[in-house]
Order: structure tokens, then C-alpha cells, then sequence
């Protein structure tokens, strides 16, 4: 499948690459690139061999710097309701993709991008990365889930004060604050990136599938509903062939041979 604004590739065997590629516009979404992501996430999906992805931003300078306000700035009310479900269902996709989704952030961070970033399992960010949800500076909220998806992350009281001071988070205060999982050098964040999704795709890929699902579906659940769906996810690894080659691997003192079955 051919893009005009995105790069999807697989540069490593389980290990797809998605890079939204629209330097000259700080790589702004607009309605034509999220339909495009929306149709890479369904590729991924449909790959029965994928095991991570990573998303990033062309360039050296943003990862996503937010939506394109060009396209927005003429929208009837209608229009920004269709921009913002298009946006919604998108990053939905990509939070319920089966497989680990890692946000690999290598500058501006804003808006659009900070809620493209936070729809991933985890980001990794570069030492240069600036993260904010600016939207109000703009007379507008956010649209594509960041009040909600932030809120989940930072807490709401920090979330209310980002998105209604429009301040951004340096990588270091993302970090600390529980946005971003790890932050690296610029010039090693690629690296770092590729790193982590091979450890990831060296795993009993059912296992890291039902993990994910598990812990996605628990947060929202109280303790002993979540428990009981743990249990139930632990159990159905013992109907695969990965747990029997992974313990047997283990006692034989070798490595395990995953085939995701």
C-alpha cells in the first residue's frame, strides 16, 4: 500500500516503522493523514507476524507538532465534529492494536501529536522533545482525546493546568511527571527505540498480546474483576504452543523459539 503523508516499513523481521512524513508542516495531521495512519494501523492488524510498532515524525525537529490549523481554521461546526471523530476513531485503532505500539517522540510533541503519542502503550522520547496540549491558544479544546487520555496519565489536576495554561513539558518534566517512560540523547533515540522493540518482539508474542489486552481492560475495572481477567488471560497462555516452548526452553537452558501459537 502506497502514502502521500505517512512511511510505513518493516526494517526488522516482526518490527513495523510508521513515520509521519510531512517535514515541511512540522508533520501536522490533517483529515488525508490520519485516514492514511488509520489504514497502516489496519495493515499492521492484518499481519499476522507483527510484533511491535514503532511511530515517530520525519525529520529532526517535530514528532507530530499538532493538527494542521491551515485545514481547521475554515470548518464549520460540522466539519470539526467529523475532524475530530475521523481523529478519535484513529488513535483508537492504534491504543487497540493487539500488538505493543511504542511513540518514539524526537521533537515537538503538541496537540494532535501529544494525543497521537499518548494513544501508544508507552513513549520514548528524545532529551529535545516539548510536549503541551496549546490548544486554547487557539480558542479551542482538544479534539482528539487529550483532555481524557492526559487526565489518565498526569492526573487531573496537572492535566486541567497543561491544557488551560497551553504550558508545554520539557522531556525531563514529562518524565517525571509519568508521560513519558524514558527519555535518551537525540542522537540515540532511534537506537534506543529499535533496541526496546527487539527485546518486545523476542517475547511469546500471545503472551505480550494478552498482557497488553489484560492491562488495558483492568484499569478500568475494580481489583477483583480485574484479577479474575488476569487469571483468565494466564490460563489461556497454557493452550499455546509458546508457553510449552517457553518453560521447556527454560529448563532445557536455552533460548525459547517463539512462533506466536
Amino acid at each position: 500500500m502506497s502514502f502521500e503523508n505517512i512511511v510505513l516499513e518493516m526494517p526488522e523481521p516482526g518490527i513495523y516503522l510508521l513515520t509521519v512524513n510531512r517535514p515541511k508542516a512540522l508533520n501536522a495531521l490533517n483529515p488525508a493523514t490520519l485516514g492514511e495512519i488509520g489504514q497502516a494501523v489496519a495493515q499492521v492488524a492484518a499481519d499476522g507476524a507483527a510484533r511491535v510498532l514503532l511511530v515517530t515524525g520525519a525529520g529532526d525537529k517535530a514528532f507530530v507538532a499538532g493538527a494542521d490549523i491551515s485545514a481547521m481554521q475554515s470548518f464549520t461546526a460540522v466539519e470539526a465534529k467529523e475532524f475530530s471523530l475521523q481523529g478519535l476513531r484513529v488513535l483508537r485503532s492504534l491504543e487497540n492494536l493487539r500488538v505493543p505500539v511504542i511513540a518514539v517522540v524526537n521533537g515537538y510533541c503538541l496537540g494532535g501529536g501529544c494525543e497521537l503519542a499518548m494513544s501508544c502503550d508507552w513513549i520514548l522520547a528524545s532529551d529535545r522533545a516539548l510536549f503541551g496540549q496549546p490548544e486554547v491558544n487557539l480558542g479551542v479544546t482538544p479534539g482528539f482525546g487529550g483532555t481524557q487520555r492526559l487526565t489518565r496519565l498526569v492526573g487531573r489536576a496537572l492535566a486541567l493546568e497543561l491544557v488551560t495554561t497551553a504550558r508545554n513539558l520539557k522531556a525531563d518534566e514529562a518524565l517525571a511527571a509519568g508521560l513519558v517512560t524514558r527519555v535518551f540523547p537525540a542522537e540515540s533515540l532511534r537506537e534506543e527505540a529499535f533496541k526496546m522493540a527487539r527485546v518486545v518482539a523476542s517475547k511469546g508474542p500471545v503472551a505480550v498480546r494478552l498482557a497488553k489486552e489484560t492491562i488495558q481492560r483492568g484499569q478500568d475495572l475494580d481489583l477483583d474483576n480485574a484479577c479474575v481477567l488476569e487469571s483468565d488471560a494466564f490460563a489461556l497462555c497454557f493452550t499455546t504452543a509458546d508457553q510449552k516452548e517457553g518453560m521447556t526452553a527454560f529448563l532445557e537452558k536455552r533460548k525459547a523459539n517463539f512462533e506466536g501459537k
